[in-house]
């Protein structure tokens, strides 16, 4: 029997810097670059992942992460099924930054399905554990440590988003 196929778009959100370009090549291209480069609109990159009877195409829509932008971030938003929340744990008002992304996302997608990302996991980190479950707390989902660099949890990342996703659309 053929496979079910479906396609679901997705966005990364967070701060600047976070590392949500790099946690998408490692995803899609599994590679890494320590140049920062500054995401100016939105770039959309595919990935197929088989969920069993399900084969996922998740395009995947990198937002740049400047604050002041809610009209436009409004419209790369539009049609999203879910998101991927992206905080840098060596810059702890990234994490707590978080909430609003969540909650301006949902102005715009309400319903649509969540996961987080505690990103830079291969660095030192300054988020003390009672600020993190906060944090958590406070967005109400699970929080996965994943590190572009050494692909830490990134992979469970995206299958996360995308079972989670399929799961909504039964």
């Amino acid at each position: 029997m053929e496979k079910r196929k479906f396609i679901r778009k997705v966005c990364l959100l967070g701060d600047g810097g976070v590392g949500k370009t790099s946690l998408v090549r490692r995803y899609v291209e599994d590679v890494f670059s320590d140049s920062y480069i500054v995401s100016f609109g939105t770039k959309v990159s595919k990935k197929v992942i088989d969920l069993g009877e399900v084969e996922l195409t998740l395009m995947i829509w990198d937002i740049l992460g400047q604050k002041g932008d809610d009209a436009l971030h409004a419209a790369y938003y539009r049609g999203a099924n879910g998101a991927i929340l992206v905080g840098d744990l060596t810059r702890p008002e990234t994490m707590r930054h978080l909430v609003k992304w969540k909650d301006d996302f949902l102005k715009v997608c309400p319903g649509a399905t969540f996961v987080a990302a505690s990103n830079k996991s291969d660095l030192e980190s300054t988020l003390q554990a009672p600020d993190l479950e906060e944090i958590v707390g406070a967005l109400g989902i699970e929080l996965r440590r994943t590190s572009a660099r050494t692909g830490e949890g990134v992979e469970e990342l995206f299958m996360s988003l995308g079972k989670g996703i399929m799961e909504r659309s039964k």
